[in-house]
């Protein structure tokens, strides 16, 4: 679908709950922006407590009866299955509906968005008959073994970078694991969230299982937080959010949490890499999605020996970036998702300045023609970042990078592990042995050796530190969306 009819074709939104397309109690709206143009796309509803009460009603009312857990396991196999098949027939329109929504470009969406968020599905849909329990022998005369079962209503909160690949990551193991659940999208990015609760639908998922409420933080992400029908919150967003979501718990009734929560992440190069991979790595390592990931190799640790060679190389790419239209194909890079958030950007790179950072590169707005329309920074590269500037502390969530050097070995696991981050890092070297203990130096949920931004939905993924806890996908995903309980047989 073209871009002018998918925008002329898209209805206002509606909360999904219980089967049911409805209105927010308040009858509010909250508009939904192209950030790339200024463009109003549609509104969606602006869910209040009222709303999320009748979402968490409805999923209570499903987990309780069991309409989901208890359903053939095979049957929901292939219900999971169906979901991915959707996602996957769909792709063209959903990755449209991401760049329009969000401001990344339409190649990224369908290449970086679509597909993993269809295979989660497909990988989840196996796990549905996998999850066992075991038997356990103990002392006397018993018969002892253990049940994995689903946590209850799991309430979701996904961010707006990764809008509909957030939230199959939290879908499908909870699916898996027999969950029912409300999902709150970022108020600025639902619309791909709304299409995968419709396809959940389509593919056989019991009404009430799946629900999604529109909302703000304040308002929707704190009732669903505080709600004492919720059992568990998966969250991927901010270390500020997450503590407001632990306070909520602890004063409600002690949900479980599981947290993404963004990184500083650090790329070390050394001398003996290979120097052109390496570059392409970082390269698209900082401005893929507009540097507007949680995995973004924001720092840059570089031996000192190649420093001023290789940050030279990435500034001259980085001055032949295209920035625009993000459904041009020629296009490399496209618009940020916010004023606040261009801001925010523009905050950091003013900052990088005042501490005595050299800028390299960027460091400005790109208003130029249509683009004044919209939220464009262009490729910035920061050198000569010290360990404490704030540039190199902070995450900044846009396309910034802080290059720093380091002498050997010890002094790059010393600079890796110097923020309060912990999510991803990467090792670039020919030296086996620098590698392996360097993976065990860094303080990270991933290390990726020779290569950034691996990711399988068989894999798991999350942070140390304050970079948050808990995993997505993987086995060890299921961990979060089940509890074990042990069964005693008396044998006498």
């Amino acid at each position: 679908m073209e871009a002018e009819t998918m925008t002329q074709s898209l209805k206002p939104g509606k909360l999904y709950i219980d089967g049911l397309d409805e209105d927010a109690v308040s009858g509010r709206t909250i508009p939904i922006m192209n950030p790339a143009t200024g463009q109003q796309l549609t509104t969606v509803p602006d869910a209040g407590p009222e709303d999320v009460n009748r979402a968490v009603k409805a999923a209570r009312r499903t987990f309780e009866g069991r309409v989901w857990r208890k359903m053939n396991v095979s049957e929901r196999e292939r219900i999971i299955w169906r979901i991915g098949e959707l996602i996957e027939r769909n792709k063209e329109d959903l990755g449209m509906l991401e760049s329009l929504q969000n401001g990344k470009t339409y190649r990224e969406a369908l290449r970086g968005d679509i597909p993993p968020a269809a295979d989660i599905f497909y990988y989840y849909a196996g796990w549905a008959r996998k999850i066992y329990g075991e038997t356990i022998p103990v002392d006397g005369n018993f018969l002892n073994y253990t049940l994995r079962e689903p946590v209850g209503v799991v309430g979701m909160i996904t961010a707006w970078n990764y809008p509909l690949l957030l939230a199959a990551w939290k879908v499908a193991p909870a699916l898996a694991g027999g969950c029912s659940m409300v999902i709150k999208p970022s108020e600025m990015t639902p619309l791909t969230t709304m299409k995968l609760a419709a396809y959940c639908a389509e593919a056989g998922v019991p009404e009430g299982v799946v629900n999604v409420v529109t909302g703000y933080g304040p308002s929707a992400g704190e009732a669903l937080a505080r709600h004492m029908d919720v059992d568990k919150i998966a969250f991927t967003g901010s270390i500020r959010t997450a503590r407001q979501l632990m306070k909520a718990s602890g004063e409600s009734n002690l949900k479980r949490l599981s947290l993404e929560l963004g990184g500083k992440s650090p790329n070390i190069i050394f001398p003996d890499a290979d120097l052109e991979r390496a570059a392409k790595a970082a390269f698209w390592g900082i401005y893929a999605n507009k540097g507007e990931v949680c995995s973004a190799g924001s720092r840059l640790l570089v031996h000192e020996k190649i420093y001023e060679q290789f940050v030279g190389g990435l500034a001259d790419q980085a001055r032949k970036m295209k920035l625009g239209n993000p459904l041009d194909p020629s296009v490399d890079m496209g618009s940020q998702i916010s004023q606040v958030q261009l801001d925010r950007i523009m905050g950091y790179i003013d900052a990088g300045r005042r501490e005595g950072a050299r800028l390299v590169c960027g460091g400005e707005r790109d208003a130029e023609g249509d683009k004044a329309k919209g939220f464009f920074v262009k490729p910035t590269i920061f050198a000569d970042v010290k360990p404490g500037m704030k540039i190199a502390q902070e995450e900044i969530f846009g396309p910034v990078l802080a290059a720093l050097r380091f002498r050997d070995s010890d002094e790059a696991a010393e600079l890796a592990n110097s923020t309060i981050y912990g999510l991803v890092s990467s090792v670039w070297t020919r030296d086996i042995r620098v590698a392996h203990r360097l993976a065990s130096r860094i303080k990270a949920g991933s290390v990726w050796i020779n290569a950034y931004n691996c990711f399988d939905s068989a894999s798991p993924f999350g942070g140390y530190k304050q970079s948050g806890f808990g995993r997505e996908m993987g086995p060890h995903a299921l961990e979060s969306y089940t509890q074990v309980k042990s069964v005693w047989v008396a044998l006498d």
